[in-house]
C-alpha cells in the first residue's frame, strides 16, 4: 500500500482509518506503551498557546491533541480537524469538541488565523509533505508555532533488530487481534521506514519558511516532535 501514490493513496489512506477508527486510540496505548498520553502534552507544551490562543489540530483523528489542549486551556479556541469522518465520529462521542472536516493540502481557514498548529501521526499520510507543511505555516500568525509528531526513520543501532519486530511482528499481531484489520497494521510500519528522516523533516519546514525548527527523537528513534516559528 505504501507504493500508492496521489489520489489513490488518499483514498487508501481515509478508507484504512475509517475501519480502524473505533479502537484508534486503545492500538495508540498498546503500541506505544501509554508513552503517547506523554507526548501529547509535550506536544502543547511546545506550542506554547495559553486562554486567549486560537488552536488548530490538525489531522485530529478523534481530537486526542486537541481534548489536551482544551484540557489546559479550557477558554482557548481549539479546532479539531481531520478528512476521516468516521474518526471524528468517533471523538465527537468522547467530548464536545469544535470538529471540522479538512484536507491538510488545502486547508479551509484563512491567512494568519492561528497561534499555533499541532498535529499528531498525520505527516506520514499525506501525498504531498511539502505542501502540507506550507498550508499550516500559511495559516499561523507572524510569531505562530508548528508542533508535529509523528513517526520517523529510525537510526540503525544495537536495538534494531528488536525495532523490526515490534513494528513488524508484534503490531500488525495486535492490530489483527483489536480491529481485524492487519492490513492497516501493517501500513504503519511500512510508512514509518518509507518516511523521512528526522533532519530532512527540519529541512522541508525552514524550507517552508519557519524560523527555531528543532526536533527530539522518542521511543528508540521511531518518534520526533519537531517545532518551529513563523
Amino acid at each position: 500500500m505504501t507504493h500508492l501514490t496521489g489520489q489513490e493513496r488518499a483514498t487508501y489512506v481515509q478508507k484504512m482509518f475509517t475501519q480502524v477508527a473505533k479502537r484508534y486510540d486503545l492500538m495508540n496505548r498498546l503500541m506505544t506503551g501509554g508513552q503517547d498520553i506523554r507526548w501529547r502534552k509535550m506536544v502543547i507544551k511546545l506550542a506554547r498557546i495559553d486562554n486567549s490562543s486560537a488552536l488548530l489540530d490538525l489531522g485530529t483523528g478523534t481530537g486526542d491533541l486537541a481534548r489536551e489542549a482544551a484540557t489546559q486551556f479550557p477558554r482557548a479556541k481549539v479546532i479539531a480537524s481531520d478528512f476521516t469522518h468516521e474518526m471524528m465520529r468517533v471523538g465527537k462521542k468522547i467530548s464536545a469538541l469544535n470538529f471540522s472536516t479538512a484536507d491538510a493540502l488545502k486547508l479551509p481557514f484563512n491567512d494568519s488565523s492561528f497561534d499555533a498548529v499541532i498535529s499528531g501521526f498525520l505527516m506520514r499520510n499525506v501525498i504531498d509533505l511539502q505542501k502540507a507543511i506550507e498550508e499550516q505555516y500559511r495559516m499561523l500568525k507572524r510569531g505562530g508555532r508548528i508542533v508535529i509528531l509523528d513517526t520517523t526513520r529510525p537510526k540503525k543501532n544495537i536495538l534494531s533488530p528488536f525495532i523490526w519486530v515490534h513494528m513488524h511482528v508484534i503490531i500488525p499481531t495486535l492490530g489483527t487481534l483489536l480491529t481485524g484489520q492487519r492490513e492497516a497494521y501493517n501500513y504503519l510500519p511500512d510508512t514509518t521506514e518509507g518516511f523521512v528522516t528526522a533532519e530532512d523533516m527540519a529541512a522541508r519546514m525552514i524550507a517552508a519558511g519557519f524560523k527555531k525548527v528543532d526536533f527530539k527523537r522518542l521511543m528508540f528513534g521511531t518518534i520526533a516532535i519537531h517545532w518551529g516559528e513563523k
